[in-house]
């Protein structure tokens, strides 16, 4: 059964899909405010420094981008293009996380390890963003099939990982991987899709992605910069 109030109605009236906008509105504030955190944290050190903005612009750029697809009315041709940045910032996500486990913290154990892999998942990531700027049509099933294979790219590293980071960090960076992989699904299968007209499947795979993030962030805040 749809959800329907004359809140929720005059929302609609704001935003092309409010309840997608909205969810990831609040997660470009989250972002900003994590990021002058982790920026405050990381200073006196370049190498925290440029890991800590490369993370936390990389999320701004996610729900920005987002929260402008869901939220703006416009021409179908400026959807289109907003569409392949949300996509595209995806890749850039997972990248930028990448950034300060490799950089900072696998650099000290392993610094081999630590550009091969950091070399090997930006490089894929640039990939990503080509494949999303010349094929935005791929099929659903692709794109998050990719998205899970570079996220979970780690596991070509475990063992200096393991090495390189106290087992709080892994268990966050366990736990964000796996808010990421099921609210994935959620996007690629379209289940379960509550409310279809007010808060369906994609807005559930929002609030997965925010959870994601914040595990994430959890991590690279409490470990990473810390250590």
């Amino acid at each position: 059964m749809a959800l329907s109030s004359p809140s929720s109605r005059g929302l609609s009236r704001v935003f092309r899909e409010p309840a997608n906008a909205l969810t990831h509105l609040c997660g470009v504030v989250l972002a900003a405010v994590g990021t002058v955190a982790l920026v405050i944290v990381a200073l006196g050190d370049p190498w925290r420094l440029a890991s800590a903005l490369v993370f936390g612009i990389s999320l701004i750029l996610l729900y920005t981008a987002s929260t402008l697809l869901h939220g703006v009315r416009a021409e179908p041709h400026v959807v289109r293009r907003l569409r392949v940045f949300d996509h595209a910032a995806i890749f850039v996500l997972i990248a930028g996380t990448y950034t300060p486990i490799t950089l900072v913290s696998l650099r000290v154990v392993d610094p081999v390890w630590s550009w091969v892999l950091f070399g090997t998942v930006w490089g894929l990531a640039v990939l990503g963003v080509l494949f999303k700027l010349f094929w935005i049509g791929a099929p659903r099933w692709l794109s998050v099939g990719l998205y899970i294979a570079l996220g979970w790219m780690a596991v070509i590293a475990v063992a200096p990982l393991l090495q390189a980071l106290p087992l709080g960090a892994m268990l966050w960076m366990l736990a964000g991987g796996l808010f990421y992989t099921v609210g994935a699904l959620v996007y690629a299968t379209k289940r379960p899709d509550p409310w279809p007209r007010t808060f369906g499947f994609h807005a559930l795979w929002h609030l997965f992605v925010l959870a994601g993030s914040a595990s994430h962030f959890m991590m690279v805040f409490g470990y990473v910069m810390q250590g």
